[in-house]
Order: C-alpha cells, then structure tokens, then sequence
C-alpha cells in the first residue's frame, strides 16, 4: 500500500506549530508496511484542500488529512475535502447520535460539529468532540495530537503493506568514502540503503527479510571503520 500523509493548517506553514501529527503516522504507517510516498502541509483554504486530496486520491491507495476539523471560521478541512469529491456537505445523522450518546445536545454544539461529507463514514472522536470521516480512501482525522492518535489507531487495521526490517550502522568515515561500497552493496543484497551524515555517518539498511539486513549490515561492518573501533 503507497500512502499520501497531508497536513492542514496555517500555523504549521509559518512554523508556530511543530508538525508532530506527520512525523508520528509516517512513523506508524512505516511500521504497517506502507510505503508513504507524500507529506504535504497544507493552509487553511478549501481550493487548495481540494486540489492536493484530488490528485493524491487518483494516486495513491490512502490519503490521510489531519487538522482543521471543527465549527470555527478556518476549520475548513471538511469542505475541502467534500469539494475533492464534489459532495455536499450535510449534517451527519450517525456522528450526532454519537455525540448524543456522550452528552452533547444540539444546543450545546455548533451546527457544523456534525456537518461532514455527503455519503461518509464517520470516525467517532474518543478523545475530543470534532468527528473525523472516510471518504472512499480518504480518511480525515482531527489536528489535536492525542485525538488525531486515537482516531487513528480506530482505522489503523485498514491499512497494511509488507514490514521492512532495518539495521543502522554507524561509520566513523566521510560519506563520499562509502559510495562504492553502497553500490557493491545493493549489487550483493536485496537492500535499500541511506546514509546520513553528522559526527559519523549512520547507514540504514532496511529489506523485507530480517536475516537480509543483519547480512547486509555485516557485510557493511566487516569493510569499513566503526565508530569507537578507532
């Protein structure tokens, strides 16, 4: 499964908030074997909503949105995402008895609490108030960290792929020593292989099996200078 990570909201654009939501479920896909091939921040702007979640839905086999859900003047995420789909957006039957159920009556919410694509499934908030939704392979969770986890971990079930195990190295060499020894490397196991570059050089070698990477990382160990081997 390739997936498409977007997130919404004009504070992450100007670096007031710290995009946590994207790096934790690009952390959680990862781990369910799927391959996350687009993280997109997006503003606050139904147009631009619309746009990104059409292309990426012709795309990829899930898009998922955080941020911007609610009732207030820049929640706007709903309607764009609607827009991509040319639905409407209406009052959701299931998402109001649910929020019913918790203690919330009509008065005590703004309309459009419960106002969510035409023809949705909606994600019930365990955590918070807002409801997210899946639009056919587009699914919509809340901006709020821990409410964007729970509904996430909801649905997380749906989304599977091939685990890939990975194995660092770290090399106390400069990078451009290692490059012909990635290209052997690759040529000898069936790897992917990043190297990342500080004090040292980490090299990650990841591969579907285990026992490929661990043979992978020794074979990487056995021909280069280790840190602390100095």
């Amino acid at each position: 499964m390739n997936a498409a990570v977007v997130t919404v909201g004009d504070e992450l654009l100007v670096g007031d908030t710290e995009n946590t939501n994207a790096t934790w479920l690009c952390d959680r896909l990862d781990e369910r074997g799927v391959v996350v091939r687009r993280v997109t921040v997006l503003p606050d702007e139904i147009g631009e909503i619309a746009r990104v979640v059409n292309e990426y839905h012709a795309e990829y086999d899930a898009v998922v949105v955080t941020g911007g859900l609610g009732p207030t003047h820049d929640d706007v995420t709903m309607d764009g995402v609607a827009a991509a789909f040319g639905r409407e957006i209406e009052r959701n039957e299931e998402a109001a008895e649910w929020l019913a159920e918790r203690g919330y009556s009509a008065g005590d919410l703004a309309a459009e609490t419960t106002h969510l694509p035409a023809d949705c499934r909606p994600l019930a908030n365990e955590v918070g108030v807002a409801p997210g939704a899946v639009v056919e392979s587009v699914y919509v969770l809340p901006g709020v960290p821990k409410e964007m986890r729970a509904m996430f971990e909801s649905v997380a079930d749906e989304f599977t792929g091939t685990p890939t195990h990975t194995v660092a190295v770290d090399v106390d060499e400069p990078e451009s020593a290692l490059l012909e020894r990635f290209t052997e490397l690759q040529e000898e196991f069936d790897v992917s292989v990043g190297s990342y570059p500080g004090e040292s050089v980490r090299v990650k070698i990841t591969a579907t099996s285990a026992a490929e990477a661990e043979r992978a990382a020794e074979w990487v160990r056995e021909r280069s200078t280790l840190v602390g081997s100095r």
